[in-house]
């Protein structure tokens, strides 16, 4: 496979969503936007480098999740679908029912829920098993449970997807994530974020790769006449650099693609962790605060209609809790971030604090410093994030099985050596890196490699 000679990045650092900066107090360490990293963990191809060499080196809370709920109770959810199922009391056989086949084979079930949508599945009757319960509205799926912890404990990583809970697929990413969970555990990258993105660049400047960052493009022809041009970005942002390249029929696609809700994001260095009512919320690299799945759903609901709801969905990542060394002494940081429309211009850090001061009373009093991003801050410091939309694309049905256009190749922009590689391609968003390695199958094809 012959090396990348060039990478061009718009911003003056490389990592995009995977970034870590200073963002509060010197020498406390925040994930600029993904924080988690389940399919990273699992993903092929990151798995078939040797990224340790490179410096990654995964690290877990001793909880991978927690749902608190206003009586002091919490969903919880750990590595073991065993101790996750007991912890859940009468549902817990129900939670084994529904995760407990497509969890054990979760590394099978990723060489296709990985790949393009239209290739010969290699496990079909598994991938069967895992699309049945995850092509169903994630309000159908949670009437599997009755007790309001495990209805709340899916809701809440259902709605990691940004969809109503109503809609069909909307199961789709909670199931994906709640297999993860339980086949590699949700782990955090020591040193933050960026070590994945620094692995990375580290073995592309081994194989003779080199990297320009501050070199935003903006038009085709300064891209030299590269044999092979393979972009990451939205397909907006596609559409507008290869101007009138591309076939008209892709330049509509990519310019009708939808984005989807908004996030609002707070980093926060707090003094001696988040007084959780909860302990076990004490213990967890994340946590999701919000209440029960019908606020899940309610919540969720109104940013898809434009509307900021009252009680937003927030979720909390305590990566110190894993990671120790990006705090500085009692001080820690702490990564949050609310769903809320796409574009939002409000300031919702009042609602985003008055959320977690429900299950936490007293956390405001041990805030020391506030870094806030509103959609358009995120925007601007990832363009891809068109309105705040951090995962680069809305998860309607039809975008979750067909991304960024109908085509048998997705990654093909019907423009001979030229390809699109972001989140929004197949498999989605996330730091796995699985949309660049079939770009570059892709491109290898049409080099007759």
């Amino acid at each position: 496979m012959p090396p990348c000679k060039r990478r061009l990045e718009a911003a003056e650092t490389i990592g995009g969503g995977t970034r870590t900066s200073e963002l509060t107090v010197p020498g406390l360490l925040h994930d600029d936007c993904s924080a988690t990293h389940p399919m990273a963990a699992g993903s092929p191809f990151l798995n078939s480098l040797d990224l340790a060499k490179h410096g990654l080196e995964w690290l877990f809370a001793e909880v991978d999740l927690a749902h608190p709920l206003d009586d002091g109770s919490a969903g919880v959810m750990v590595r073991s679908i065993d101790e996750t199922a007991r912890g859940l009391g009468e549902d817990g056989p129900a939670w084994r029912r529904v995760f407990g086949s497509s969890s054990a084979h979760f590394d099978d079930l990723l060489e296709d829920i990985f790949a393009p949508i239209v290739h010969l599945p290699r496990h079909p009757l598994r991938l069967a098993r895992f699309g049945i319960p995850a092509a169903a509205p994630a309000s159908i799926l949670a009437r599997s449970w009755s007790t309001p912890q495990a209805r709340a404990l899916f809701g809440g990583v259902a709605a990691h997807a940004f969809s109503p809970l109503n809609r069909p697929m909307s199961s789709s990413v909670g199931c994906a994530l709640i297999d993860a969970c339980h086949a590699f555990g949700w782990p955090v990258a020591k040193g933050g974020s960026r070590a994945i993105t620094d692995a990375l660049a580290s073995i592309l400047r081994e194989h003779g790769g080199k990297i320009e960052t501050s070199h935003p493009v903006r038009s085709y022809d300064e891209l030299g006449g590269a044999d092979v041009v393979v972009f990451d970005l939205a397909p907006g942002a596609v559409a507008e650099i290869a101007g009138d390249r591309l076939p008209s029929r892709v330049a509509r696609s990519y310019r009708r693609y939808r984005h989807g809700p908004g996030a609002f994001k707070l980093d926060l260095a707090i003094e001696g962790g988040v007084p959780w009512t909860n302990e076990s919320c004490r213990r967890a690299g994340t946590v999701h605060v919000v209440g029960t799945f019908e606020e899940i759903a309610i919540a969720e609901r109104a940013i898809n209609r434009g509307s900021m709801p009252e009680r937003p969905y927030i979720l909390v990542g305590q990566q110190y809790l894993a990671d120790p060394s990006r705090s500085k002494g009692d001080l820690h940081p702490l990564w949050v971030y609310a769903h809320v429309p796409s574009g939002y211009t409000g300031d919702a850090t009042e609602s985003v604090l008055g959320q977690i001061e429900r299950f936490a009373p007293g956390f405001r009093g041990r805030i020391v410093e506030t870094s806030v991003r509103n959609p358009a801050d995120l925007e601007a410091y990832n363009a891809n994030y068109v309105g705040g939309d951090i995962i680069t694309g809305a998860n309607t049905p039809v975008q979750i099985l067909i991304r960024p256009r109908l085509a048998l190749d997705p990654y093909s922009t019907g423009v001979n050596g030229l390809y699109i590689c972001s989140a929004a391609t197949p498999p989605g968003a996330g730091a796995h890196g699985m949309n660049g390695y079939n770009a570059a199958r892709s491109a290898l094809r049409g080099l007759g490699s």
